[in-house]
Formats: structure tokens, sequence, C-alpha cells
């Protein structure tokens, strides 16, 4: 079996895997208890709101990608709409849910609008080879916003069980964090498949768009991005933003950027970070 068959039977495997032992969480699985609300709504209220917004923006993801992937490999399609699709919208309505009972406002996720950028790529896209360097940023895009969410789901749970909030912790945030690292896997073989096939020229192109287009997910605009930073002031990622920004980006590095030897973090992937950072600071102080 040939390198990209092998890699593509992984895929299918992979894929049949997270959609039979990780279905969509059930609603009447959770428990909503929480011991002191208002304590737990001043520490972790933000956070909530930020990644419900995040969770349920997945219905725009999939016009984006079907704007950036208009004929994708059907494994890609399967993920997205068998598993990936399904198991984040719960998560969204979970989270959304749970701050709305602490008494904070609904999430206001953005569902339908799509940025210059993305429009751009999709006229574009339908040439095979270019579509090739679509994909390619799909798949970074996807492996930052997913280890994003693994580390961060993880510091949130340690969060709520140094709280006590036993019913949050082990109906809510395990739960969700459980699902995210096979999302992560997805990303990180088919990047690794796909990197091997392109042209020198679509590696260039990868790496020049990819410099242009890095952000932090779900930080489209300027009080997103304050948003975002709000959430690593909140889990205390603040305090080692290049050592968070390294975790994110560590195959991206390898992949992209192996002929720069020392090269720790991509720039532009802790500037955004470091960005966030400052703006939700000056945001605080205003």
């Amino acid at each position: 079996m040939s390198p990209v068959s092998l890699n593509e039977a992984r895929l299918v495997d992979h894929v049949d895997r997270l959609g039979l032992e990780h279905p969509p969480i059930d609603l009447a699985s959770v428990d909503y208890s929480v011991r002191r609300p208002d304590v737990f709504n001043e520490r972790f209220g933000r956070v909530l709101d930020y990644m419900a917004r995040v969770e349920l923006e997945v219905d725009r993801n999939v016009i984006e990608l079907t704007t950036l992937l208009p004929d994708p490999p059907e494994i890609d399609r399967r993920f997205y709409a068998d598993v990936w699709q399904p198991q984040e919208i719960q998560h969204g309505l979970i989270l959304d849910e749970l701050q709305i009972r602490l008494g904070r406002p609904g999430a206001e996720p953005d569902l339908t609008s799509l940025g210059v950028k993305m429009r751009i790529l999709g006229a574009v896209a339908h040439l095979d080879a270019f579509q090739d360097v679509c994909r390619m940023l799909y798949y970074l895009t996807g492996m930052a916003t997913e280890r994003s969410a693994v580390l961060a789901y993880n510091l949130l749970h340690a969060g709520v069980v140094e709280m006590g909030e036993t019913a949050v912790a082990e109906t809510i945030v395990a739960p969700i964090r459980r699902q995210e690292p096979g999302h992560y896997a997805f990303y990180q073989l088919s990047a690794r498949g796909l990197w091997s096939q392109l042209a020198a020229w679509q590696k260039w192109m990868v790496r020049r768009m990819r410099s242009l287009s890095f952000a932090p997910v779900g930080a489209n605009n300027a009080q997103q991005t304050a948003d975002f930073g709000d959430m690593l002031a909140t889990l205390r990622i603040d305090q080692d933003v290049e050592g968070f920004a390294g975790q994110i980006s560590r195959v991206e590095r390898e992949l992209l950027w192996a002929h720069r030897r020392g090269l720790k973090v991509p720039p532009y992937v802790a500037r955004a970070f470091r960005d966030a950072v400052d703006l939700a600071h000056l945001r605080r102080a205003a």
C-alpha cells in the first residue's frame, strides 16, 4: 500500500471510530448544578461565553468550508458533517445553557457572514492545485483551533475542580474535553499526508498565506480578539503566552518551517497571542 493510500485508510478508520465511540453528548447526562453560582460566574463566566460562541459558530464554519473546498475528499466531508459539527454544536448548546443558568445573556454566534479573505479564496478554490493549498490551510487552522481547545478545556477543568464544582467538571467540561483530541488527530493526520504531496510552489504559497491570515479561533475583530485575551488571562495562559503558542503550533512549525532551524514558534502565532493579551489588558484598563 502506498503512503498516500495508507494515510487515507488511517483517516477512514479514525473518523469511523470517532463517530462510534464519541457520539454527541446526551443532554440528559448533563448536570448544571453549581454550588456557588456568583463565584463561578465571576471567575469563569467570560470563558463560558467565549467558548459557547466559538462552538456554536461551527454552522458558519461549515459554510466557510464549502466555500473554501468546493470538491473536498469524501473523508473530509464525512468528518466535518457527520462527526465534528454535531459534536461541537452540542458543546456550544451545553456551555450556553450553563451560562444562561448563571444569569448571563446567551451567546450571540455569527452563523452566516463570510469574510473578504474567505470569498477571495473561494473564487479560486475550484482550481485543483490551489484547492490543495486551501485544504492545507484548513488543516493547519483545524490543528491550531483544536489544540487550543484541548489545552483550554484541560485548564478549565482543573479550575472547576479546584472550586469544588463537581457536577460541572464531571458532566460538562470532562465530556467535552474528551472529544477534542480526536478532532486534533484528524487534522494532524490530514496535514502530514497532504504536505508530503505538495509541490514546492504550493508549500511556499501555504507559508505565505498562513503568515498573513493566522488569527486565534473565534477572533474575527478587535472585540473578539480581546475576548480571547480575557480567556487566556482567566486560565492564566497569559503568564506564558510563548509556551502556549509553541504547544498549539508544534506540528505546524515542524511541517512548514523545518528549514528554519531554531524557530521555536512561528512569529505570526506568537504575535497574535500577545496582541490578544494586550488588547484585553487595554480594555480592562479603560
